[in-house]
This record gives C-alpha cells, structure tokens and sequence, in this order.
C-alpha cells in the first residue's frame, strides 16, 4: 500500500495510509509520547478498507491485529514514557444497546503483555441524555424505565487509559511554574489568577494546584463535549453517523501533563487529526496517520490551522461545535 499522501513540515508530519507500514520506518525509542482512539473493537465502522481495524471479522480478530500496533508502538517509544489511550466499553450483541464487554480491560491486558505498566485510568463522564441523542441507544430513553426498569441502560463513561512504557525515564516532563494553561468547561475563579506561571515555591501556586486537582482526578466531568475539530465536511454516505472526534479537552490534558515542549507526539488513528492539531497547539510535534481518505483530508485542513495558531491557550480555542 505504501503512503497515498503526505504533509511534512517542522511541525508536523500526517500521513494517508496504514499506520503499521508507516511505524516501520520510525527508528526505535523516537516518540515521546502517544495518544489515540483504537477502533471500538467492533462497535462503529468506519470504511470499507480491509485493512481497516473496525472490519475485523469478530473481537478476538480485532485484537490479534491490535497487537501488531501496540508492539510497534512500544517499540517506538523512548524508555519510561507514556501512551495514553481513548476507549470505552463496547457491545458484545448483535443489538448494539444491551450487553457489553470489558473493552478497556483488554486493552490494559495487552498493553501488559507488550511491555507497558498500567497507570491507570480517567473517566470521562457523559451526561445520559447527551448519549441518547448521539447514539440513539433505546435503553437509555426515559420512557425504557417507565416500561420496564431491568432494561433500563447506563450512559457509558470513555476512558483514558495510561501506560508507561517499561525502564527509566530519562528526561523528565516538567512543569517549572506548575500548570498555567486549563482544558476544561468550568470557570477558573478570578482569585487564583494571579498565581498563573508562579515562579518560586510551587506549594503557594494556586492556579497550578487549581488545575492539578482536576487533572489528577479519577473522573473527568469538566470535558466540553462539543469542543472538537470540524469533522462534518469529511463525512461519507457509509459512515457511522454518531462518529464523532475526540475532545481537544482530553487531548490537551494528556499532553500539557505527559510530554515537554519541542517534544514528539504519536498517533496511528489519527481521524481528522485531533490527536496532532492539540500538540502542534501546545508547542510539541506532531506525527498521525489515517487510512480514510476523506478523514486525512479534513486532517490537511485543521493542520493548517493549528500550524497558524499563535495563541493555544485562547477561550475555547478555534472551534466549540455543538453539532453531536
């Protein structure tokens, strides 16, 4: 197959093609960091290609070729560094609403078998409603437990999954004024302002340990849902029409936390290219890969604006569509 397209400059780097063949020409222990969505092992569908993760003929397909990424995704990453991964439960019926797998728990398991440390995991929470209207899934409509309360569903959390890879870390991510920059929906109260890029004792940062609090925890219900890329225009006739790109709240967490700047960061499922738009905006480099034609194009587009940006940090940042 080889690469059909290609945009390098010094900034990035996006390529249209199969990310096994592109992660074969990236030398050893070169990425810095990695962050990404997998195809939901079966639960959205998202070309026709048979090279395409989603098409696998069943789940334990769907792993056996998932392994192959993760191995060389280990295998490119620099000792003791992260990959951090989007997933979330999947269903395991043909119905697509009742019976569900333990997605992220492979997930962990693999990565365990491939030479990563599981560090643990972010939900992120999803108001029920806004997943009922996305997905359309019966059981989770109100009139289900009006019926019959042992069918009623659960609005599925997404998880972010975080891994190091094994050995020491050599250079250390670090954070010399604490965190000045916040991914998120709720209001930074106005009197810790002023501690933002605190130079000094970091126990009196209070805008950092602001920030850190919510970074830290176990659950993430401060995501804005709708800040993503455009991805409307890139939409094909055969696509899943709930697909939807990953929040820039999530993407810009992992990476202002888990990498410097100047440094790389990796995705092979890279979409419109969210996953390389967030670090370029955040003053690292970006490599992706699609496979979709239409999705790399669309991921051509937001490059150029994430490559123009100068202010990343700006209220909402370029784009906050509310279209799910």
């Amino acid at each position: 197959m080889a690469v059909i397209n290609q945009e390098i400059n010094e900034k990035y780097a996006i390529y249209n093609g199969d990310c096994i063949e592109v992660m074969q020409d990236i030398p050893d222990s070169k990425i810095h960091l990695s962050v990404y969505s997998p195809p939901f092992g079966g639960l959205y569908n998202y070309s026709s290609s048979e090279r395409d993760l989603s098409n696998c003929v069943d789940y334990d397909s769907f792993f056996e070729h998932y392994r192959y990424v993760v191995k060389h995704i280990e295998r490119i990453t620099i000792s003791g560094r992260i990959s951090a991964v989007h997933c979330t439960d999947v269903s395991s019926s043909n119905s697509g609403k009742d019976y569900l797998t333990d997605f992220p728990g492979d997930i962990i398991r693999l990565h365990q078998d491939c030479g990563f440390d599981y560090i643990g995991r972010h939900t992120i929470w999803k108001e029920p409603l806004w997943v009922r209207n996305r997905t359309m899934q019966h059981n989770l409509s109100h009139i289900t437990i009006v019926k019959d309360g042992v069918y009623g569903g659960v609005a599925s959390a997404d998880y972010m999954l975080i891994f190091r890879k094994k050995g020491e870390s050599v250079e250390p991510v670090k954070h010399p004024t604490g965190l000045n920059y916040y991914a998120g929906q709720c209001p930074v109260p106005k009197d810790i302002e002023k501690h933002r890029n605190h130079v000094g004792d970091q126990k009196l940062n209070r805008y950092s340990h602001w920030i850190w609090r919510r970074y830290a925890s176990s659950v993430w219900d401060d995501i804005n849902m709708g800040h993503v890329l455009p991805f409307q225009d890139c939409k094909e006739e055969d696509d899943e029409k709930h697909v939807h790109p990953l929040q820039l709240d999530v993407i810009d967490r992992v990476v202002t936390l888990r990498s410097n700047e100047g440094e790389t960061v990796f995705t092979p499922f890279m979409g419109v290219g969210s996953e390389v738009y967030s670090p370029v905006c955040l003053g690292r480099k970006g490599i992706g890969v699609e496979l979709k034609e239409s999705y790399y194009r669309q991921a051509v587009q937001n490059m150029k604006i994430a490559a123009g940006s100068i202010n990343p940090t700006k209220e909402n940042m370029l784009f906050n569509s509310d279209e799910l």
